[in-house]
């Protein structure tokens, strides 16, 4: 067993379709979670939101909304999944980069760490799991 962890074979310890997976689903799901709430203010009409990069407090709660509710979902399922990673790592840019840019790195830390996992997943793909392999 212990040769298994130390092993640099993919597939010697768990499928790398599984961990795709995992890291997919996992991923979409959160954020999806921290989107829901900002679908919620679009679909009720509150768009008081900030506006860190100057286009409008608006436009920068759709284009989160959209980010986090929808592609976070869209991910999850893997549909669309490396259009949607893009939108989110943009969107996680946004957050670390100038949301959060004054914040503490303990406070701004979640986004990063949502925008490395995006990036994992334009790079790695859907996997075999997924609503993308499914219709391919």
């Amino acid at each position: 067993m212990f040769k298994k962890l130390l092993s640099t074979d993919f597939n010697k310890f768990i499928s790398l379709n599984y961990s795709i997976f995992l890291l997919r689903f996992g991923a979409g799901a959160l954020i999806f979670t921290h989107g829901l709430p900002k679908l919620m203010k679009v679909f009720s009409g509150d768009f008081s939101f900030g506006d860190p990069i100057g286009i409008g407090p608006e436009l920068s709660l759709i284009l989160a909304a959209f980010a986090e509710g929808i592609c976070g979902l869209f991910v999850a399922v893997g549909l669309w999944t490396r259009f949607s990673a893009i939108v989110l790592a943009i969107n996680m840019s946004v957050a670390f980069f100038f949301a959060h840019a004054g914040d503490p790195f303990n406070t701004k830390e979640k986004s990063l760490l949502f925008l490395l996992m995006f990036v994992v997943i334009l790079f790695t793909g859907p996997g075999k799991f997924s609503v993308d392999n499914k219709i391919s």
